[in-house]
């Protein structure tokens, strides 16, 4: 019997017997072995059990002796009482190891072949006959059991291949085929020991793993052990640099500090430098304006002149646009009487403007003026007759407030102003005028002056005059000694100075407010035309004299004086340098006057000289030599009747320099 197992597991059918049987069931054949052998110990010998255990896991496909006697030594001694000694479960297991990494590397063609195994299943009974065969002692290298495995009711969980390798370090990669040894050559205990049969099939293919040694390489660690959760900390970027140039730094030293400060500002300072030049060669030249070098006052030799004042009331005269020979008496309010109708003309002839020629629109007379006519004749007033209904023309309203001072007329053009019966919104106006005219000591109450309410001083009279004279419509009118009404009748004057000694302006005379004349004379002066605004207000007559011919004789000395005291004296010469245009960045240009200057004034006056703008209000950057850039002025600016030269430019005036505008901070 003992010849007979060793002939079954000779190598070469052992080597066939697990390659058929890897191919054709894998793990369940060899379970099938496994449990024959079970059987075998518990009826026979050790040696026969064993033996026909092999034979039942790898012998499926050979000839019909080799399974007879493995499934007889299975049956004979299936109630055998030996138990499986310690030793033999160790081997038995890495028996079953070797055999399952043979059958994970078998063909998987040979899968398809399940019909082999039915030979040795039904060849079994006969194996009771090796039983009688075996001898009684047997090989102490050949094991005395086998681990009788318990096929599991439910199939084991698959397997995760890679965990169950072993890492056999450095191994080159590459399957080893196992060298296929003679059939004749027994197979030694160590061999029989360490084959692994698989219980279950694996999953995965060998084609898909990928070979061992590959799998388990193993990889040098560089370094101390690092985890990817913590990132390696960023190196100064000196550190870095030097291992890019493989340089170390050099070692920091004052004179390397500052070095490395001048590379790095000086081209910043460069650039701004540059930008600076820029932005100040691009930035808009400031306006030029003309500057006074000339004595910005002249004053005529000698001593004040000296002015008849008169001894009652208050007066005051001045030149228009030269200046003022004073005043007499204290410059409080009083009643003006028929002076207040200069106001009315004023306003009227401000908002409803008239034309050298023109007769303006015509107003229609209200029954209120004709009334006024009537009981003001009765009265002594100074009215003109007029009928309700009638049609007079704005200029000829005009006419009659100024020359025969007409109430009844005033009244009438102050309700056609406001478009209403009232003339309080009339005389609203006339206050907010005067106090336009900075007329601070003056007020109205009635359009006519006819109210003692209505009150001024000679001084704002004059401010009054200075306006009203501007306009030449009412310069016309106040100078006309007469006119001819609608009715046909002639209308005086009642300013007897006029037009000889006067020309206009009106006078006012009530029993409460005296006699009071504001007027206007003329005299030409060095060339030009100059005007003399006076008053004379609170003048009663003496001795049965009127108190209209007691002030009309005081006007007609102060206009005397007045004209006597003008005198003309030049005060520059033609090409003299009187300014200079300064253009705002340190450059200036002559300015000189195109002609004789002559100032106008009188014995202790002082007058004030101003270099105005040109009419356009604007001073050129450049211009060539004697284009002229601006106004000498000498006396009021604001008034025509001040002295006005122009001015020019004594060489070219030219745009400033790169090195004027670079160095501007303003």
């Amino acid at each position: 019997m003992q010849a007979a197992v060793a002939a079954w597991v000779r190598p070469g059918d052992r080597a066939e017997g697990e390659s058929e049987d890897e191919g054709s069931e894998g793990p369940a054949g060899a379970q099938e072995a496994a449990e024959g052998a079970s059987k075998a110990a518990d009826g026979a010998e050790a040696p026969e059990g064993a033996s026909g255990a092999r034979k039942g896991a790898e012998g499926r496909e050979d000839d019909s002796d080799a399974p007879d006697v493995g499934t007889d030594a299975g049956d004979s001694d299936g109630d055998g009482d030996e138990k499986p000694d310690a030793d033999t479960d160790k081997v038995d297991e890495a028996d079953e190891a070797d055999t399952a990494d043979t059958a994970d590397t078998s063909d998987p063609k040979d899968a398809d072949e399940p019909d082999d195994a039915e030979p040795a299943k039904a060849d079994a009974p006969d194996a009771p006959d090796a039983k009688d065969n075996a001898p009684e002692d047997p090989d102490p290298d050949t094991p005395t059991t086998v681990f009788k495995a318990v096929r599991p009711t439910t199939p084991a969980p698959a397997v995760d291949q890679p965990t169950t390798m072993l890492k056999l370090g450095d191994v080159k990669p590459g399957p080893e085929k196992p060298a296929k040894k003679d059939e004749s050559e027994p197979e030694s205990p160590a061999e029989r020991t360490s084959k692994f049969v698989a219980l279950k099939p694996l999953d995965d293919s060998p084609a898909a793993k990928p070979p061992a040694a590959e799998r388990t390489a193993v990889v040098p660690q560089i370094g101390p052990e690092r985890t990817t959760q913590q990132p390696v900390p960023p190196k100064p970027p000196l550190d870095l640099l030097a291992e890019l140039t493989n340089t170390p730094p050099p070692p920091p030293t004052p004179l390397r500090t500052l070095a490395r400060r001048v590379k790095i500002w000086t081209p910043l300072a460069i650039l701004l430098v540059i930008v600076f030049a820029v932005v100040q060669a691009v930035r808009p030249l400031p306006e030029p304006t003309l500057r006074l070098t000339a004595q910005e006052t002249v004053s005529f030799e000698g001593g004040k002149p000296s002015v008849p004042w008169p001894g009652q009331g208050q007066a005051a005269m001045d030149v228009n646009g030269i200046g003022s020979f004073g005043t007499s008496g204290a410059q409080k309010p009083v009643p003006i009487a028929s002076i207040a109708k200069v106001m009315t003309v004023y306003v009227i002839l401000r908002d409803h403007p008239l034309k050298t020629g023109d007769k303006g629109p015509k107003i229609t007379v209200d029954a209120a003026a004709q009334k006024h006519y009537e009981t003001g004749k009765a009265e002594n007033e100074s009215v003109v007759k007029v009928t309700e209904g009638q049609r007079i023309t704005e200029y000829e309203a005009l006419q009659a407030v100024m020359l025969p001072s007409a109430n009844n007329i005033a009244k009438l053009l102050a309700r056609w102003d406001s478009g209403s019966g009232s003339e309080d919104a009339f005389v609203d106006k006339m206050n907010k005028t005067a106090e336009e005219l900075g007329m601070k000591n003056t007020t109205y109450t009635d359009p006519s002056g006819l109210d003692k309410t209505t009150v001024s001083t000679a001084e704002d009279l004059v401010k009054l005059g200075r306006a009203a004279m501007e306009n030449p419509v009412f310069k016309e009118i106040s100078r006309q000694p007469s006119y001819v009404d609608l009715n046909g009748d002639q209308q005086n004057n009642f300013f007897g100075l006029v037009p000889t000694v006067a020309i206009g302006i009106k006078t006012g005379t009530t029993t409460a407010a005296g006699g009071n004349i504001l007027f206007a004379a003329e005299k030409t002066v060095g060339g030009k035309t100059q005007t003399i605004i006076g008053a004379a207000l609170g003048q009663y007559g003496r001795n049965g004299t009127a108190n209209i011919d007691e002030v009309t004789g005081v006007v007609q000395k102060l206009i005397e004086a007045g004209q006597d005291a003008l005198t003309a004296k030049t005060i520059v010469k033609k090409g003299e340098v009187v300014g200079q245009v300064d253009d705002g960045l340190g450059g200036t240009t002559p300015v000189v006057a195109t002609k004789n200057v002559t100032a106008v004034g009188w014995s202790g006056l002082t007058v004030k000289l101003e270099l105005d703008k040109p009419d356009d209000g604007s001073v050129p950057h450049s211009a060539a030599a004697g284009t002229e850039v601006g106004t000498l002025t000498v006396g009021d600016s604001g008034s025509d009747s001040a002295i006005k030269v122009p001015v020019a430019l004594q060489r070219d005036l030219a745009e400033p320099g790169f090195s004027e505008k670079l160095t501007r901070v303003a």
